[in-house]
């Protein structure tokens, strides 16, 4: 038994000859993602400043327009360095810094949950312990909005390839990606698809 075990393993360990394809996966995953957001921000730069630094209907932070460029810059610049698998480790740092901002200073307030739904563990209040914020006002806001369609539209039309929902703006989206950002920022770009790779195998002694 425990030599069928040992070789079901070695057969499980073989697959690590293709380890790189995790981080691959992760970078390709999130240079899009940062590039659309990065470049949103750039091509309305200014609405962008306003948003950062008005503190009635925006975030109310200090040096709108620093805090503004280095935000739509390291977005950019980290989703072509994500692309390209170059200074992977290094460019997650500020990476994962955008991703604390925004959740503290944009989502934390709307809970956990990204898109309103009350079925989903953390809007139960039976798991008031894992549970940020309720996801009530939403939910409510989507029951509304069900009826409103439901009455004066063709429901069943715009609900033929999934349900209605209603954005919650949780930490949800900010929080995979950080978590995503911290797996790269440990393991790093990945060997053979990256320049990171070449990089060290040129430069770094035992690489």
């Amino acid at each position: 038994m425990i030599t069928l075990l040992n070789k079901l393993q070695d057969l499980l360990d073989a697959t690590r000859a293709a380890d790189f394809l995790g981080p691959l996966a992760l970078r390709l995953y999130l240079a899009p993602i940062f590039w659309v957001a990065g470049t949103n921000k750039v091509a309305g730069f200014e609405s962008t400043v306003a948003w950062f630094g008005n503190p009635d209907w925006g975030l109310g932070l200090p040096f709108p327009t620093l805090m503004a460029a280095l935000a739509a810059g390291t977005e950019v610049i980290g989703a072509l360095f994500l692309l390209v698998g170059f200074a992977v480790r290094w460019i997650s740092i500020p990476l994962m810094v955008t991703m604390l901002v925004a959740i503290l200073s944009v989502h934390l307030q709307n809970g956990w949950q990204a898109i309103a739904d009350s079925s989903a563990a953390f809007a139960s209040p039976l798991l008031g312990v894992f549970q940020l914020e309720d996801a009530g006002p939403a939910g409510e806001r989507l029951s509304a909005a069900k009826e409103i369609l439901r009455e004066h539209g063709n429901y069943d039309w715009l609900t033929e390839t999934g349900s209605f929902v209603v954005l919650n703006n949780g930490i949800e989206f900010a929080a995979t990606y950080f978590i995503m950002l911290l797996v790269l920022f440990f393991i790093g770009a990945g060997r053979y698809l990256s320049v990171d790779h070449w990089l060290a195998r040129r430069f770094r002694t035992g690489a």
